[in-house]
């Protein structure tokens, strides 16, 4: 079994699209943070002032009494739901912003993932022992780092921030209403930015960050990237297989194709092959058919009835159904071992017809020994 140390290849593109499809993909906490703080800061610097009117003038009319207020109860209560429409009406568009602006860091960190795996439910999440091990991860491991770093650079960020500000709140009795409230404000103010501008240094440094725990998490061994591979391309041996029963049905196929051949040679019972050359428009003799044990038998039959020469040479047959195809050239390295046969059929023929002695024996052509499967498997059980 591989360990992770043996992972060391990145992730392909298929692990990563299959990845994605799973619904996972870097994501980036701080960038959604930085985008909740500073939208919402701006949403409270910029809305604020005339949530805060439009709060006064309803709360200035709840405070007001006269004799008609008096006489009309439900007056004070309509003037109440006006002031909590006007409360629930800025919740509201708070709510929505900010909620935009998680959805929108979110998909600039990781993009757009549409899928309903992370929420299916899976019993290996409750496993304990796996839980574990997801706590004691590496991504788990720098996530808590990074998070104490950032609580401790927040703490003395905004403990310097309290401690210089300290004089001024001090001095706040001595001014006005007006004034004290606005360097209240100023000062809230700037202790937002510093905590947005660490924030946002932070964010800059976990993007990358994450991206690269990400693909580190990913990674592939040797093993896996073969047997992707393999998924993906198709197993060796079933391939072979689809190739070997397509090659069987076009071999059935060809049989009828044997009239229209010049020549058959045989193994003499396991192999048939039929063979036709047109020099006019033929660069090579051409297979037209050929096949094994049943399929050779029925294309030898065919032969006959077609009165086509049927040729015993064992090594020729055997190199021909190995290493040729169906409506293809032979082989340039059997064009003189069929070029051999070819003669003698010409020989042949005219022999038939009275233009020529008998021929005799078929000679046997000169195949190379490499290309006679039976003779290869020989040698190799030798060695």
């Amino acid at each position: 079994m591989e360990s992770s140390q043996d992972k060391s290849l990145p992730a392909t593109a298929r692990k990563l699209q299959k990845t994605r499809a799973d619904g996972q993909t870097s994501r980036s906490r701080d960038l959604g943070h930085l985008a909740v703080l500073g939208v919402g800061s701006l949403v409270v610097i910029v809305g604020g002032p005339t949530l805060m009117h439009h709060l006064r003038i309803a709360l200035g009319r709840q405070l007001s009494f006269n004799a008609e207020t008096m006489l009309s109860p439900q007056l004070m209560m309509e003037r109440l739901v006006d002031m909590a429409w006007i409360g629930i009406l800025g919740c509201v568009i708070f709510a929505l912003v900010i909620n935009a602006a998680s959805i929108a860091a979110t998909l600039m960190s990781g993009g757009w993932i549409y899928s309903l795996k992370p929420i299916m439910p899976q019993f290996s999440r409750i496993n304990p022992i796996s839980g574990l091990g997801n706590v004691f991860s590496k991504q788990q491991i720098v996530t808590a780092l990074k998070n104490v770093l950032l609580m401790l650079i927040l703490g003395t960020v905004g403990w310097f921030h309290i401690k210089s500000g300290i004089p001024d709140m001090a001095s706040l009795p001595s001014l006005g209403g007006a004034a004290a409230l606005a360097r209240v404000g100023d000062w809230i103010v700037t202790g937002l930015l510093l905590l947005l501008l660490v924030v946002f240094a932070v964010a800059l440094i976990d993007v990358p960050l994450q991206k690269f725990l990400f693909l580190q998490r990913l990674k592939m061994s040797h093993q896996e990237v073969k047997q992707e591979h393999k998924e993906s391309e198709g197993s060796p041996e079933v391939k072979g297989k689809i190739r070997q029963k397509q090659r069987e049905i076009a071999q059935r196929a060809s049989v009828n194709a044997v009239p229209k051949a010049d020549f058959v040679v045989t193994n003499p019972t396991h192999y048939a092959v039929a063979l036709r050359y047109d020099e006019s428009n033929m660069a090579a003799p051409q297979v037209v058919a050929m096949g094994a044990d049943l399929v050779a038998l029925k294309i030898r039959e065919v032969a006959k009835a077609h009165d086509i020469p049927v040729l015993e040479s064992p090594m020729l047959a055997r190199a021909l159904y190995a290493h040729a195809e169906i409506d293809q050239s032979i082989p340039s390295t059997l064009y003189t071992a069929v070029a051999q046969v070819l003669a003698y059929v010409y020989r042949l023929k005219a022999a038939m017809r009275g233009e020529a002695p008998a021929p005799g024996e078929l000679v046997q052509p000169l195949v190379p020994p490499e290309l006679d499967p039976h003779t290869r498997r020989a040698a190799a059980a030798q060695s």
